[in-house]
């Protein structure tokens, strides 16, 4: 005879462990905090907090000015994203990294082509598919 109880549980207790999928939640969380201040910062700059001179925005180069809007934009946005853990979260965030890290590689008059960057973006992305690839495996198909 089985318990009326037992048949109302939720779905989840069910479920084998999924170790590595809450490695990877974790993971995204981190990363959401740090594009949040990545954003922030970027928006920082265009509203002139922390500079001597209120204009330095409106003195830069346009594709300095371009390149900084952007990064304002969809740090944010992926930011909210990864928190969620939604999977256009995790599709904006991988066009923030690469565009950051080839603006970086590619364009170095307009950021200063730093290599810490280019190779932390390149690890984050890594660290990302390592993560999701494992957390793939230890689902039932």
């Amino acid at each position: 005879m089985s318990d009326p109880l037992r048949a109302i549980e939720p779905a989840a207790a069910a479920e084998p462990e999924a170790y590595w999928t809450g490695w990877l939640i974790f993971y995204v969380r981190a990363m959401a905090v740090i594009w949040m201040i990545k954003g922030l910062y970027h928006w920082a700059l265009i509203c002139g907090f922390g500079d001597e001179y209120s204009s330095a925005f409106e003195l830069a180069s346009v594709p300095w000015q371009a390149a900084t809007i952007f990064f304002a934009v969809i740090d944010l946005v992926a930011a909210v994203g990864l928190w969620l853990a939604a999977a256009w979260g995790g599709v904006v965030w991988l066009t923030a990294a690469i565009s950051m890290a080839t603006v970086e590689f590619l364009f170095p008059q307009i950021y200063g082509g730093r290599i810490i960057v280019i190779a932390s973006q390149l690890l984050a992305i890594g660290g990302y598919f390592t993560l999701a690839i494992l957390a793939a495996r230890e689902r039932p198909e």
